[in-house]
């Protein structure tokens, strides 16, 4: 696909925004895959940009979990969607691996076991959903229940037909209960996933990583590309809005979720907390003891 001219001065949040608005129809086959609106325009840029980012990144998430440990009720949550190989373990490893991992909650989301199967398709999504002062980040999430399940026909469409609006009163309950929603649809042409599918076959290092499956879903993808513009048009709400990452270039999908989660964070005003103690009786009793 052609490349996005530079949205002059947007924001990240701006920049990757899915389309939104009234009458509006989002049809994700009609995005650029390897557009690069805004930042970075090189990899030795991006992994530049990456480093500083993570620093400021890294404090953020310092103070959301000392926040939370002096009972501030906030929380953020990274939701990652994509193809396979769209690239959701690379933006754990790039992204979310810039911070401290004592304050991640980190949940991949498989094939439902039994148990969840006996409950309602949002049961297991809600204890999944990160504390206060963690970074909770889902690896696939409540959305495989209007993408997979649709392409499959594993429930009737009069079931998931009626599980946006679940979604979106899950979410806005989500967003009331101070949790910021950063959801991120990893956007990766098909061309491409070709050629990540081939290089893993050409590497016995990654064999571990190559499902033969994944040929096989390969032959629903205008499917899964009718139900991901579906699921991200009706879901696209402000509360918690659709970013649609441009993934054909791995270093710039990286640096355009580290600048979404940055400014996720940065939209908190996070401080440290204040001392509950008195500095000074406590400095003396460290130096007498």
């Amino acid at each position: 696909m052609a490349k996005n001219k530079k949205s002059a001065g947007a924001s990240p949040g701006q920049a990757f925004r899915a389309p939104t608005g009234p009458g509006v129809d989002v049809d994700v086959a009609t995005i650029s895959t390897d557009g690069m609106p805004i930042g970075p325009q090189s990899r030795d840029d991006a992994e530049k940009a990456l480093v500083e980012i993570g620093e400021r990144l890294a404090v953020q998430q310092e103070m959301l979990f000392a926040q939370g440990t002096a009972g501030d009720p906030r929380s953020v949550l990274l939701v990652l969607q994509g193809m396979d190989t769209a690239g959701k373990d690379g933006v754990i490893n790039h992204v979310v691996g810039l911070v401290d991992p004592g304050g991640v909650s980190l949940v991949s989301f498989k094939k439902p076991t039994a148990e969840e199967l006996a409950h309602d398709f949002l049961w297991r999504i809600e204890r999944a959903t990160p504390q206060p002062g963690r970074l909770g980040v889902f690896n696939r999430s409540q959305y495989e229940d209007v993408l997979v399940v649709r392409v499959h026909d594993l429930v009737p469409e009069s079931v998931w037909s009626t599980r946006y609006a679940q979604i979106n009163d899950f979410e806005r309950r989500l967003v009331d209960g101070h949790t910021a929603v950063v959801k991120c649809f990893l956007h990766v042409s098909k061309s491409e996933q070709t050629e990540r599918l081939l290089a893993r076959l050409d590497d016995p290092t990654k064999y571990w990583k190559y499902n033969p499956g994944d040929v096989d879903e390969r032959g629903y993808w205008d499917a899964y590309q009718q139900a991901y513009s579906a699921a991200i048009g009706r879901c696209n709400t402000d509360a918690a809005p659709w970013y649609v990452i441009p993934s054909d270039a791995k270093w710039y999908r990286n640096w355009a979720v580290a600048a979404l989660l940055l400014e996720a964070f940065e939209s908190l005003n996070l401080t440290y907390p204040d001392a509950d103690f008195d500095v000074e009786v406590e400095r003396r009793r460290v130096r007498d003891s």
